[in-house]
């Protein structure tokens, strides 16, 4: 079933990536009607009821005219001058352009090691749900001034950070905005007869070899990168739509169903396949708890301290554990408290943690989402 409409129906939560095309005019200057287009668009998904995350490029570009540079410079520590000059521009103008929707905006600058790291992708994950939860438009971009391995050597004009993004944040669907129609069966610029492809069910060979180099001076991501960022895409169960940023209300298109750009197909059991990892994966301890607390973990709730019997083993946050209750092992899942903290609020409520632990993460111990039935 591949209408577009039908597919989309239910999507909720939405990452859209715009490119360094998208933002900059062909003369390098800040696009600053396309960037209150596209907040208007948000706000209409976000009247909806819909959770929107913005990965935009751009701070780079922005430094280049600040500075006046003639053209892109090639030394990483000039283009690290760069992205740090454009980057407090770059929000500063989004800001603005939401601020007319009386909508907030809030920086976030990741690098790869945000999402290497299972600790600080756990904060990272929790921080933006927050955002999202206060009706925040959180808008993210590679941290180009301090990245340790080269500006663009991991995320490629944040396409790959945005399907990242996508997939950590278990979006529903991915939009990367750029300056071309969608996945061509040639390059469109050299190839009258390209074909433009609608739908993409499955990344073949074929298809990878569709990939290309970058579209634009101000720009590094080419197709190359968008197909790979698809991938993680159809891994994480999250749709992905390359469409032309040019194209009058496009966001909006999109999400109405509308045959705009190339669709690739998402994995749709990947919970599934997410819930079998848990249960597969080796335990780093357990979690006794009452029968109470059982019964909600049975009925899809979240494990709560004030359920906590006893508490086994040494684990960290964000591993995974087992939970008994009368001794028998019902379920695992990853936990968001050290085995420490969770011995010390063991039993207590959640108003208590605080008090406790001089500190509180979260109300949960372990989150419904993150927890598995055996």
């Amino acid at each position: 079933m591949n209408d577009r409409k039908e597919l989309f129906k239910d999507v909720n939560r939405i990452v859209i990536k715009i490119g360094t095309s998208s933002i900059n005019t062909e003369d390098g200057k800040l696009n600053r009607q396309f960037m209150d287009n596209i907040a208007a668009q948000v706000a209409r998904l976000h009247e909806m009821g819909k959770k929107v995350i913005l990965v935009s490029s751009g701070a780079i570009g922005i430094g280049i005219d600040i500075l006046d540079f003639d053209s892109r410079p090639k030394e990483i520590p000039v283009r690290q001058a760069c992205a740090a000059v454009g980057q407090g521009v770059l929000m500063q103008e989004w800001s603005n352009s939401f601020a007319k929707h009386e909508l907030k905006v809030a920086q976030i600058l990741l690098t790869y090691q945000s999402f290497s790291n299972r600790l600080t992708y756990l904060n990272l994950r929790n921080s933006i749900s927050t955002l999202l939860s206060y009706g925040v438009i959180p808008i993210i971009n590679e941290n180009d001034s301090t990245c340790v391995n080269g500006i663009e050597a991991t995320f490629g004009d944040n396409d790959k950070l945005s399907a990242m993004v996508a997939s950590k944040m278990e979006a529903d669907l991915l939009i990367i905005l750029s300056d071309i129609d969608g996945l061509y069966n040639k390059n469109p610029k050299r190839n009258h007869d390209a074909t433009l492809l609608s739908l993409v069910e499955e990344i073949t060979p074929e298809i990878e070899s569709f990939g290309g180099n970058p579209t634009s001076m101000k720009g590094v991501g080419g197709m190359r990168t968008k197909i790979e960022a698809a991938r993680i895409c159809h891994m994480s169960g999250c749709y992905l739509i390359i469409a032309n940023s040019n194209t009058e209300n496009v966001v909006t298109k999109v999400l109405s169903g509308e045959d705009i750009g190339t669709l690739f197909l998402a994995n749709r059991e990947v919970h599934k396949n997410r819930i079998r990892w848990i249960l597969l994966s080796r335990s780093c301890g357990s979690i006794e708890v009452d029968g109470g607390a059982r019964d909600a973990i049975l009925s899809s709730m979240s494990l709560l301290p004030s359920g906590v019997v006893a508490v086994n083993g040494k684990f960290d946050r964000g591993e995974i554990v087992e939970i008994l209750c009368e001794g028998k092992v019902f379920a695992k899942g990853i936990t968001d408290y050290t085995s420490d903290e969770i011995e010390k609020v063991k039993g207590q409520h959640t108003d208590m943690i605080a008090d406790i632990l001089g500190y509180k993460n979260y109300n949960h111990v372990i989150k419904k989402e993150n927890i598995g039935i055996c």
